[in-house]
């Protein structure tokens, strides 16, 4: 009785219930928690050690790191009927879950050899052995040829701000790795690109104020979003009338080692179903241009309509492709 009532006692607290609810996923470490919950580390600390003490949490010592996981047998079973009372549509929770998603993600990018060899020259599409340079040369072709302030949501080691830097004024990249964002910063260092800026930002909340933007690119992004349609809706909120929303994504394909070893959330995208998430953040899509490769890579070009009365957008419908 008296173990019981002290595992009760443990998990009836908000901050550690969130706790065991991300440990339902699998094993985080203490730092990753932290960046999850947007709490300090000794705070975050307490609440992992009480949750051990109880039994709620198995400890598991690796390297320099802890890691924390659900225990098994009956302590892990009475956690998860715990969590089974939770509502379905917490808000809390839900944006706990996007955080995790991201973070798993940021993991599994770090955790790669390539990452490992090449640094600031690492990133998703050459890790998957994509045609970068016809991707690139796409995204180009997609975007104004001068463009007065561009966001690149999800910017990583910063390549694309590199390569737009001579055609924007201005131009501001978001990432929530602070890894990356320090590729990211000494690459537009190294190249003396002051006008390109970056800073830490969560892609489901940015904290920038609304139309801010001519242009935004979301970037071999969207497969690690929990919610896409929620990514999008906060993308459009940062153009402009008549702004550009430019998507380069993975074609939808099968290929469950792809997902696994990268920490895809998603197969890639067909182009109804993104017209469908465009549509309904409030832009125009037109048809996606497609670029071959191992995975096929689709570039989703959409505009914010314009406040002038009467003003329309054209959409072609034949599809592009790039060779």
């Amino acid at each position: 009785m008296d173990d019981f009532l002290l595992a009760l006692r443990a998990a009836a607290e908000p901050t550690r219930l969130r706790i065991l609810a991300l440990a339902a996923r699998g094993a985080f470490c203490v730092s990753e928690f932290t960046e999850i919950l947007g709490q300090s580390q000794p705070r975050l600390s307490r609440h992992l050690r009480l949750l051990h003490e109880a039994g709620l949490l198995e400890r598991l010592r690796e390297g320099v790191n802890a890691w924390f996981a659900l225990p098994e047998g009956e302590r892990g079973r009475l956690v998860r009927d715990i969590l089974a009372h939770l509502p379905g549509k917490d808000p809390v929770l839900e944006a706990d879950s996007r955080q995790a998603v991201r973070v798993l993600a940021e993991r599994a990018r770090v955790a790669s050899d390539r990452f490992r060899r090449q640094g600031a020259d690492w990133d998703e599409m050459r890790a998957l052995d994509l045609p970068a340079a016809a991707v690139e040369t796409a995204v180009l072709a997609a975007l104004p040829h001068t463009i007065e302030r561009v966001l690149d949501i999800g910017t990583g080691t910063g390549r694309l701000l590199e390569l737009l830097a001579p055609r924007v004024r201005a131009a501001l990249g978001v990432d929530a790795s602070q890894a990356m964002l320090a590729l990211a910063r000494a690459r537009l260092a190294r190249a003396g690109l002051s006008h390109c800026t970056v800073r830490q930002a969560d892609m489901y909340r940015l904290a920038l104020p609304d139309g801010g933007f001519d242009a935004a690119v979301l970037q071999m992004v969207l497969h690690h979003a929990e919610d896409p349609a929620l990514v999008l809706a906060e993308a459009a909120r940062m153009l402009r009338p008549r702004g550009t929303l430019v998507v380069v994504d993975l074609a939808a394909h099968g290929r469950d080692d792809v997902r696994a070893r990268l920490a895809h959330r998603w197969p890639g995208f067909d182009d109804s179903g993104m017209a469908r998430m465009l549509r309904g953040a409030g832009l125009h899509p037109i048809p996606a241009a497609s670029v071959p490769g191992p995975l096929d890579t689709l570039i989703w070009v959409a505009t914010k309509p314009g406040d002038t009365p009467g003003t329309t957008t054209s959409q072609p419908t034949e599809e592009r492709q790039f060779a």
